[in-house]
């Protein structure tokens, strides 16, 4: 698949990231679902491209706002279960929270007028995959200066996380704020084509306005390689192949974490079943 994308899906000598990025991904989604087979329960699920999230909040004394496109969202008609037990929640309580002090948090956010604050998941009412699954983020800018850095991409999969968590818990529990009795989990994968980032995030509180009290929780895997490198031509010294076309360095356990991801919920579904 890494070859496909990279070397036979167009006609270029050496393809554009925009090119063979969303390829590499799509072929790891299908690779994924071709497992349905074994896992039924991937039937209950969906993907959409392009919606657009919108959830507000209040922090301290200032309203802050999620908006725009995350990209493909997989969604499901199951919500994800829990990821940390109730035990695991109630001791963020005692968490103390790092500041930036005196630097307002807030200091590099576009500041704007909003007319119309509401929270909108991007789906009608009554559609039938109501669930945020997974949303997949693709950086695939040719130009370097055009790119998030791996750290940007992070802060932004954990931003448009826990903003369709958020708005998912609204659409659930209301708007009162409070510490959620089922915790909403979503998770989200970003990649350039070759560096995968994992996350998940478990939203348990809509309390946000302040430090105290129970927190909401992210675990993140960083900067994991598929591969090292890719040659789209053989490498050739003093008429000696010293490289040939293709990936160099696979690693495969990378994909086993982005199959993982996929397949939580739909198997843990079934095996308390068949349990």
């Amino acid at each position: 698949m890494i070859s496909h994308a990279r070397l036979w899906h167009c006609t270029e000598d050496i393809p554009k990231r925009e090119t063979y990025c969303p390829v590499i991904v799509d072929s790891l989604i299908q690779l994924c679902k071709s497992q349905i087979i074994k896992h039924p329960s991937l039937a209950r699920r969906i993907s959409a491209q392009n919606y657009t999230l919108s959830t507000t909040w209040n922090r301290e004394s200032i309203l802050l706002q999620v908006r725009g496109s995350s990209g493909a969202r997989l969604s499901a008609k199951d919500p994800l279960p829990p990821i940390a037990s109730r035990e695991e929640v109630e001791a963020t309580e005692n968490h103390v929270l790092e500041t930036f002090y005196p630097i307002s948090p807030t200091i590099d956010l576009q500041e704007c007028n909003v007319y119309d604050v509401k929270d909108d998941t991007g789906f009608r009412e009554g559609y039938p995959y109501p669930y945020p699954h997974t949303l997949y983020f693709l950086e695939k800018a040719n130009l370097a200066s055009h790119r998030f850095r791996p750290d940007q991409l992070r802060a932004k999969m954990i931003l448009f996380a826990f903003g369709n968590a958020l708005a998912q818990a609204r659409l659930l529990y209301g708007n009162d704020t409070r510490v959620l009795e089922q915790p909403v989990v979503v998770q989200s994968v970003g990649t350039d084509g070759r560096v995968f980032q994992f996350l998940v995030f478990q939203l348990n509180t809509t309390d946000l306005a302040s430090d105290e009290g129970v927190k909401n929780l992210v675990w993140m895997d960083s900067d994991q390689l598929l591969y090292q490198h890719f040659w789209c031509l053989p490498v050739i010294k003093k008429k000696v192949l010293v490289e040939p076309v293709g990936p160099v360095d696979f690693q495969p356990e990378t994909f086993r974490k982005f199959l993982a991801l996929y397949l939580h919920g739909a198997v843990r579904a079934e095996d308390c079943h068949e349990a």
